[in-house]
């Protein structure tokens, strides 16, 4: 990506916890992916209402906010692909990126539905097998022993998603006001 500076997983679980929203760096960006995958425009602070979090009026926190907004729809809109789940850095504990996907997918999950794309939208074969996919990995609870297998095992499920919310974007991002429901 061109922009200056991109938000890390470690300055958004910062700005998080100085907002005290409740969620976790990896929820929340997998639910702003998953929002604007499904062709959304919302700016920062409608996803955020539609999510029903409350950010303070300092500005700092909204800014880092509102930055992670513009980057994902930068990121999904790229035309070299290099979209990338926001998880926290490689030197973190294997454990613990394991879960931060797991958390990512169910963000992603809850920002398709909030968007308004239900599952049995008429979506194709390949987009609800992989959002079949995406369930079963939030669903599940991933366990690594820190090996150099259990390494390259990660970085296939990223690639996967990674893969994964790329077509579904194509997809849904251009037909997504056609599948939108109202709740």
């Amino acid at each position: 990506m061109n922009s200056t500076r991109e938000v890390t997983h470690a300055q958004l679980d910062e700005a998080i916890s100085r907002l005290r929203l409740g969620i976790t760096a990896s929820d929340l960006h997998g639910s702003l992916t998953g929002y604007l995958c499904a062709g959304t425009q919302a700016t920062a602070q409608d996803w955020l209402a539609a999510l029903q979090l409350e950010t303070d009026a300092s500005g700092r926190a909204n800014t880092t906010l509102q930055q992670l907004r513009q980057e994902c729809a930068a990121w999904l809109d790229d035309p070299e692909l290099r979209f990338e789940p926001l998880l926290p850095v490689a030197d973190v504990a294997l454990p613990v990126r394991a879960e931060a996907l797991v958390e990512w997918c169910r963000g992603f999950l809850g920002g398709l539905g909030l968007a308004g794309i239900l599952p049995r939208d008429e979506i194709s074969e390949d987009a609800r097998e992989i959002l079949k996919d995406f369930a079963s990995i939030a669903s599940s609870r991933l366990e690594y022993a820190e090996t150099e297998e259990d390494e390259k095992a990660l970085a296939e499920v990223i690639e996967f998603i990674r893969v994964g919310v790329m077509l579904l974007h194509a997809e849904l991002s251009t037909t997504g006001d056609a599948k939108r429901t109202l709740h």
